[in-house]
């Protein structure tokens, strides 16, 4: 309070002064209106194509310290976008399953896979969202981050530590690429899928994600049938052979939904394998025609 007194009398002693004595030229005994403008204030936004030691699942400004991708890191930021209509219109961040999560999902989905060359959930990506802080949103900020990592294997979704950019991942020789299987089963479910050469014995493989319809989680495990069905059309396709009845006679089908939470949030991506039982596969059935995938 002190200085804002003393400022306000010097300024009328100057006022006085001018007012006893003409104006030099170029002033116009106005004190207030040269002053520049103060800048707006500007909103945080986290950069793209950095990376991170650990991963984040809030935005917080505190806990934001990017590193160079060259530099051994556990997460890489591929995409920061904006949330605009009604996600955006929210007064607190968007929930898991509301619009908001749904576009910045969409988002994502779309920037990454562009990124890595691929359909993200053909390979050993993980894709995380992350959104601001509830006082960052309250201040005005409307971004989201597309944060990917390297997971381990397409069961052990612990990641992986990396030095490198992941982009281009699943492109070329694509080591992160899902590619040949050996899947143990305990009873009737499989327990794990163990990668191999696919020059190797083998009796699974990769062939596509299917993009489920837009239904409810319930719905979609009711309905396994279709979903078979599903990655049975893409097996035909893949391996260049009829999709008809006999299908079922040349393939069998395994498959890995997303989970609950992930589907709320807008992730339809069903990972689709053709299965041979009875005998073993040493090639890779892409293209391989009937001779390749006969009727048995």
């Amino acid at each position: 309070m002190r200085r804002w007194l003393a400022a306000v009398a010097v300024g009328a002693a100057v006022t006085m002064a001018l007012a006893g004595c003409g104006a030099p030229a170029g002033v116009d005994r106005n004190l207030i209106d040269d002053w520049a403008a103060p800048a707006a204030a500007q909103q945080f936004v986290p950069a793209a194509g950095v990376c991170h030691h650990s991963s984040q699942q809030v935005g917080f400004l505190s806990g934001y310290n990017p590193t160079a991708c060259t530099e051994a890191h556990r997460v890489e930021t591929v995409h920061v976008g904006t949330l605009t209509g009604p996600g955006a219109e929210r007064n607190t961040p968007p929930p898991p399953g509301s619009v908001g999560m749904r576009a910045a999902q969409a988002g994502c989905d779309k920037e990454v896979s562009k990124a890595v060359g691929a359909d993200w959930r053909s390979g050993r990506v993980g894709l995380t969202v992350v959104l601001p802080s509830a006082p960052a949103w309250a201040a005005g900020a409307r971004w989201y981050r597309c944060d990917v990592t390297e997971l381990t294997s397409i069961d052990d979704t612990s990641v992986d530590l990396r030095t490198g950019s992941i982009r281009g991942a699943l492109t070329g020789a694509a080591p992160l690429a899902y590619r040949c299987f050996n899947p143990k089963l305990v009873k009737d479910d499989i327990d794990e899928m163990v990668a191999v050469p696919c020059t190797a014995k083998h009796h699974a493989e990769f062939v596509g994600v299917w993009q489920a319809p837009d239904i409810s989680y319930a719905e979609f495990t009711r309905t396994s049938k279709r979903t078979h069905q599903a990655c049975q059309t893409m097996i035909a396709k893949y391996a260049k052979v009829p999709d008809n009845a006999q299908l079922d006679f040349r393939a069998g089908t395994i498959y890995y939904q997303p989970y609950e939470q992930e589907w709320k949030n807008g992730n339809r991506g069903v990972q689709c394998f053709l299965w041979i039982s009875d005998r073993n596969l040493t090639r890779s059935m892409k293209g391989a025609g009937t001779k390749g995938l006969p009727v048995t």
